[in-house]
């Protein structure tokens, strides 16, 4: 037997066991079912299945939030967040759930300036816990807390300290939307 003919051997046997692997790993994974969250499925036996998470999340009624524990530039900006990933440009229909959310929000200094004895940078952190429920029974169908940070700078300049703690309420709040939407998002896919 030449080398050549036993390296050829080797290479034979290497590809019929990456082979093999393949086709295990497709009929493993040909198992898995993956679903599109808001759009539509393209398999099922009757071609394209549309999803109803996006109607059940438009048919959700959204509370006005309270600004009694938080900023209200905090909680305007969570409630038009909310409302638009809810809604999705849907507009009011028939709502059928509703959406009750209590937010607090509260700043605290992270770093002091070593000589001036100044804050030099702020975290702001809002808690949010929501209650969604049946508008005809009432009864509680989930429930859900998040919380979110984001930290700025502070300097000598009133202006930009204003815009800074502005664009930290927008960013915590904009985050705390994203993942009460996606929650409740996924509440309804788990039901359908």
């Amino acid at each position: 037997m030449s080398l050549f003919s036993s390296i050829f051997k080797g290479e034979l046997l290497l590809r019929r066991v990456a082979l093999f692997s393949a086709l295990a790993a497709a009929v493993v994974l040909s198992g898995c079912q993956i679903r599109p969250l808001y759009g539509t499925s393209t398999t099922g036996d009757f071609g394209a299945q549309s999803s109803t998470v996006a109607a059940e999340l438009a048919a959700i009624d959204l509370e006005s939030i309270s600004a009694q524990f938080a900023d209200e530039d905090a909680t305007r900006v969570l409630y038009n967040e909310l409302t638009f990933k809810l809604e999705r440009g849907a507009g009011p229909g028939g709502k059928q759930y509703r959406l009750e959310v209590l937010a607090d929000v509260n700043t605290a200094q992270v770093a002091i300036e070593r000589f001036a004895d100044v804050p030099s940078a702020y975290t702001i952190t809002m808690n949010s816990t929501y209650v969604m429920s049946d508008i005809e029974t009432g009864e509680t169908l989930t429930t859900g807390r998040t919380f979110r940070s984001a930290s700025y700078d502070f300097s000598d300049q009133r202006f930009a300290n204003q815009r800074a703690l502005r664009d930290a309420q927008e960013r915590v709040a904009k985050a705390v939307a994203d993942d009460i939407a996606t929650r409740l998002a996924g509440y309804f896919a788990s039901q359908s």
